[in-house]
């Protein structure tokens, strides 16, 4: 088999390929590229499970970056087991055609309790104390150990929340030719994430990200000069592009205003309630499923986000059939935000009683994804000394509570998930192979058949 590298630079689409990215621009024109149609939702796990399977979310299960688990009826994101995924995996596939094949997930979701050979996924350490610390896991166990003496420790705080930066993203790459030098892997898969973060803060705006552009095209120079002198075929690809947004819709507001949600008093502030609630919503940027307890109240609950603006589809059960969306898993109804919207998580009426995790990065109990996460809230006077302060009782072994994110999701520019109209917002596959052709449109479930064959080839 050809040995294979994936490189997923998140959020790249043709409209950002250009003067600030001169050595991506450079080596794209020497290849051949495919656009990506974006599958519903357009995010992040949904788009990988599509991408390492050939199947869709209908298939593989993998519904969004978070749902509603219906057996505990508790809203769950960002998992990370791979047995989630209810399809067979590329690796697997090519493990059974030949037995000397081997793989390395890098970053890429659902690499925990993974088939894999070599995998490394971010998994900080939780003490007794209430400390967050930074680690990853691997597999095998020894492999963390080995590539943190050498590169440091995994820099968690720069991969997410206010301090998002390319550190993690070179950590990543750095840590990706490592494994490549010590074990050799025929197919590795490399998560490069930074083009999320200003994207989102900021939208489509060259003005403010062009250093983010030059510093993941240095980040993907490195990377394809060092695997193109191993032998290697490198894809690039992505998951989503991002466009600009400027309306927040609060759609769990809605559904509370309207006597569905239940909420819970907990210290004087509040908590979603999801045993008690009619209808929630599980917000994942511009898609959000939409639980109902009981079947009677569906044909009203969907009136009523027919009649909401900033929505642009409501899908019911045929609906979700047709663009293969109908999981268990998936909501009763799905929704999808026009052009220019997104849908918060935001359940509560006063910001005086959000609950105590909303104004923190925290992605696992927020129960809908936050982008607002990548802020740090401007309104708090004495921020950087307020910041140092909680650092200072971390290092000291106190608890802390880094209560300094907003709560205003009007500071989002950009977002993804919905089904763009514009073939220059979708995501891209990049390739050298010889028998690629080239501006070719392709299916999202098409991206396994393409690896495959420059595995095969």
């Amino acid at each position: 088999m050809k040995k294979t590298v994936v490189l997923n630079v998140v959020a790249l689409s043709s409209k950002l390929i250009g003067e600030h990215t001169p050595f991506l621009k450079k080596w794209t024109e020497k290849g051949k590229q495919h656009k990506i149609k974006p599958l519903l939702p357009a995010v992040t796990c949904s788009s990988q499970a599509t991408y390492f399977t050939g199947k869709w979310p209908s298939e593989h299960g993998i519904v969004g970056n978070g749902w509603c688990f219906h057996d505990e009826y508790e809203i769950k994101f960002w998992r990370q087991s791979n047995k989630l995924v209810q399809a067979s995996k590329i690796w697997e596939q090519l493990k059974e055609q030949d037995p000397e094949f081997t793989s390395a997930n890098m970053f890429w979701w659902f690499n925990m309790n993974s088939t894999v050979d070599f995998a490394v996924t971010p998994r900080p350490l939780y003490p007794a104390n209430g400390l967050k610390l930074p680690d990853v896991h691997s597999q095998p166990m020894d492999l963390r150990q080995k590539l943190q003496k050498q590169l440091g420790q995994f820099p968690l705080f720069s991969f997410w929340g206010p301090n998002a930066n390319i550190e993690s993203t070179r950590w990543i790459a750095d840590a990706s030719m490592l494994v490549d030098k010590w074990h050799d892997p025929t197919l590795t898969l490399i998560y490069l994430p930074h083009l999320d973060y200003n994207l989102q803060r900021r939208g489509i705006d060259f003005s403010k990200i062009g250093k983010d552009l030059q510093e993941i095209d240095k980040v993907c120079e490195n990377l394809i000069t060092y695997y193109e002198s191993r032998g290697a075929d490198v894809v690039v690809l992505s998951e989503y592009g991002i466009t600009n947004v400027n309306n927040p819709v609060h759609i769990n507001r809605i559904l509370r205003r309207n006597g569905y949600i239940s909420v819970k008093d907990e210290l004087g502030l509040e908590t979603l309630d999801t045993w008690a609630s009619r209808a929630f919503a599980v917000a994942d940027h511009q898609l959000a499923h939409i639980y109902v307890k009981d079947p009677a109240d569906v044909p009203e609950v969907k009136k009523l986000l027919q009649d909401t603006p900033g929505i642009e589809l409501v899908l019911d059960k045929a609906g979700k059939k047709e663009h293969h969306l109908d999981h268990e898993r998936a909501g009763d109804l799905v929704i999808m935000a026009d052009k220019h919207s997104w849908f918060t998580y935001y359940f509560w009426l006063e910001d005086k009683k959000a609950p105590d995790y909303a104004r923190t990065v925290d992605i696992h109990r927020k129960p809908g994804y936050d982008p607002v996460e990548t802020f740090a809230d401007p309104k708090i006077k004495f921020l950087k000394g307020k910041i140092g302060l909680k650092l200072l009782k971390k290092k000291l072994g106190f608890r802390y509570l880094m209560d300094v994110i907003p709560l205003d999701a009007n500071l989002i520019r950009g977002s993804h998930g919905r089904l763009s109209n514009s073939e220059d917002d979708w995501p891209l596959f990049i390739s050298q192979h010889p028998n690629l052709k080239d501006q070719l449109t392709i299916e999202a479930t098409e991206v396994y058949g393409l690896i495959m064959d420059h595995l095969r080839r």
